[in-house]
């Protein structure tokens, strides 16, 4: 195929990034030579702007992202979002809910570039930590009223199929709860998911007509991956996506951007 007619959008942690975090230098000579012949590659990710942007700035990308599993398509280069989709004003009123129902949960709320923590436990700092992303510590009154893009729950994942059941039964009218992580648990905007953020990208960029490739390793990446014309799930990944996966590929230690783009170039 030429890479021309082809789109790639892939998941960072699990998938384009490996155990430590890093891509691999072979995916990187991969996805410029791939992008220098005219294909697009870009990321699909449930991390906010601030978490996504240094991955953005390391693959240089030259297209827009979606980002807060696929809330906003976010255009680095430009720096601005080009569409977004917020959270039911209910989602204040849930999150107190579950504040007191677990009072030991860690709770974000992303608000665009800032990220609000009203609710803090082991989880989140370990998360805060890992990303090193600075937050603002509030409380959840004092969180502006408009803007929320997602929700997140951080909690320990032997207790996350309690806090999973809660949710589901008193917070899940008017929002999408998906499970980005074993000790994550999130609230999105209704309908929205990673394929929905992915059609909105190719309406934005005027790339409707494009050969459409996914690539992910958890259940958040699953719509995504079945939507696209190839979805792609790395051997890592769990169950659900490679389930709906048209081809399944090595680890995400495995060069995997690598062995998506060689499949491409040999239909």
């Amino acid at each position: 195929m030429d890479f021309k007619n082809a789109i790639i959008m892939t998941d960072l942690d699990g998938t384009l990034l490996d155990d430590e975090k890093n891509i691999s230098e072979r995916d990187m000579e991969s996805i410029n030579n791939f992008c220098d012949k005219g294909g697009l590659f870009t990321i699909a990710t449930g991390r906010g702007y601030s978490m996504a942007k240094p991955v953005a700035e390391k693959v240089g990308l030259r297209i827009p992202a979606v980002i807060f599993n696929g809330a906003a398509v976010y255009d680095f280069k430009a720096d601005k979002f080009l569409w977004q989709s917020s959270v039911t004003k209910k989602a204040r009123n849930y999150i107190a809910k579950v504040m007191e129902a677990f009072p030991d949960i860690g709770i974000e709320v992303l608000h665009q570039q800032t990220v609000y923590v009203p609710a803090m436990n082991e989880v989140e700092r370990f998360h805060m930590s890992l990303e090193n992303t600075k937050v603002e510590e509030c409380r959840l009154e004092d969180i502006p009223d408009d803007g929320w893009l997602k929700v997140l729950f951080a909690y320990f994942p032997e207790k996350m199929d309690e806090l999973r059941r809660f949710i589901d039964e008193h917070c899940s009218e008017d929002t999408n709860c998906v499970l980005s992580a074993p000790i994550f648990y999130e609230l999105l905007p209704t309908g929205v998911s990673k394929a929905y953020g992915y059609q909105k990208l190719l309406e934005v960029t005027g790339n409707e007509g494009r050969f459409t490739v996914a690539s992910g390793d958890y259940p958040n990446d699953a719509e995504m991956v079945a939507y696209a014309d190839l979805g792609v799930a790395v051997s890592n990944a769990h169950e659900d996506v490679k389930k709906v996966a048209k081809l399944i590929i090595g680890s995400n230690n495995e060069d995997p951007m690598t062995q998506i783009i060689n499949y491409i170039a040999s239909l």
